[in-house]
């Protein structure tokens, strides 16, 4: 690694402006819906302008969000197939490259600023979902391959389903079942593979009470009620989530804290298979109490990417076990 990674600065390989997505990100400023339709005529019906005149989606149908996902997907990662159930997570597309493009900087510190590209770069999704949305991007963006592991069988149904409409991912795509839903890489991990690096996008809320609560925040914020129309009506409703999401995805005991505490604390019986560990953080407020746990875990190294789109705000945390020698010894293995 060259010592590229040590102290708290990354070198300047890329690295967005404030409130800016990733440079490489092919998703800045407001979508071409015109070249959007273009490609996935079931996108028009829900076009139209918005109170500035620029075309926009009601973000709050969830019909129209999952078709928007659909219609970028095809035109910029040229998928002919992707679907997801009703109910389950469906993913902000450019906030997800964003997560993909801070990794592959990540990658590239240690690489001679030179980001390593096809197969050979292997990564874990912690829980892939059923959209299979990481390794769509990744392997598309930069030929990555991929192991997508999760508890749920209906959204690992789901996420093969995507696959096999799209053969060019399914090679370097594989999903694997957590029976176990207390371990994150225990039962997924084999006991001589090795890892470039791991993503996951825990689980945010605490309770289900919690996750409603956030549903309902986002309703207010987007002008409607729970039942999706103007404010005044039933307001008790659980809300559909224009995003969706199992409770599995949105929330466990203790929130997003608690489960990185036991990807930190698992991540030690595999400190030698895996280059770097990483996850999202949406709570900043978290990360003194991470940091205080990866120090005594004794990683090598640790860092906070910093990631923002406007307003909104979140991170990513990566950390390490292995030294300069075993990061250097690593990289001319041909990871």
């Amino acid at each position: 690694c060259h010592g590229a990674f040590m102290g708290s600065n990354l070198p300047p390989i890329d690295r967005p402006e404030k409130g800016a997505l990733h440079p490489r990100n092919k998703h800045p400023g407001r979508y071409d819906f015109e070249a959007l339709i273009a490609g996935t005529p079931a996108l028009k019906p829900f076009v139209a302008p918005n109170p500035y005149g620029d075309l926009s989606i009601d973000f709050s149908n969830p019909i129209a969000v999952r078709t928007l996902n659909r219609a970028l997907l095809k035109n910029y990662y040229g998928l002919e197939f992707w679907e997801i159930p009703d109910g389950f997570l469906c993913p902000p597309i450019p906030g997800r490259a964003d997560y993909l493009h801070n990794l592959a900087d990540l990658l590239a510190h240690c690489n001679d600023d030179v980001i390593p590209t096809g197969p050979s770069v292997r990564v874990l999704d912690v829980g892939i979902g059923a959209s299979a949305i990481y390794p769509i991007i990744g392997t598309q963006e930069y030929g990555w391959s991929f192991v997508g592991s999760d508890t749920d069988p209906a959204a690992l149904a789901s996420s093969e389903k995507i696959l096999s409409g799209n053969p060019e991912l399914k090679p370097l795509v594989e999903l694997r079942r957590q029976k176990n839903p207390e371990k994150v890489f225990t039962g997924i991990i084999g006991a001589e593979e090795r890892f470039d690096l791991t993503l996951c996008n825990p689980p945010f809320h605490a309770s289900s009470q919690e996750a409603q609560a956030g549903s309902r925040r986002k309703w207010h914020n987007l002008g409607r009620d729970s039942k999706g129309t103007k404010h005044g009506r039933d307001k008790s409703r659980t809300p559909l989530l224009n995003f969706g999401g199992q409770d599995s995805e949105l929330w466990c005991q203790g929130g997003e804290t608690a489960f990185i505490t036991r990807m930190i604390d698992e991540s030690r019986a595999f400190a030698k298979q895996v280059y770097w560990f990483t996850t999202l953080v949406s709570k900043g407020d978290s990360l003194e109490q991470l940091y205080a746990l990866l120090e005594r875990a004794e990683v090598a190294d640790s860092h906070t990417l910093e990631m923002s789109q406007g307003q909104k705000k979140s991170r990513v945390l990566a950390w390490t076990f292995l030294d300069e020698n075993a990061r250097a010894e690593w990289t001319g293995g041909g990871s």
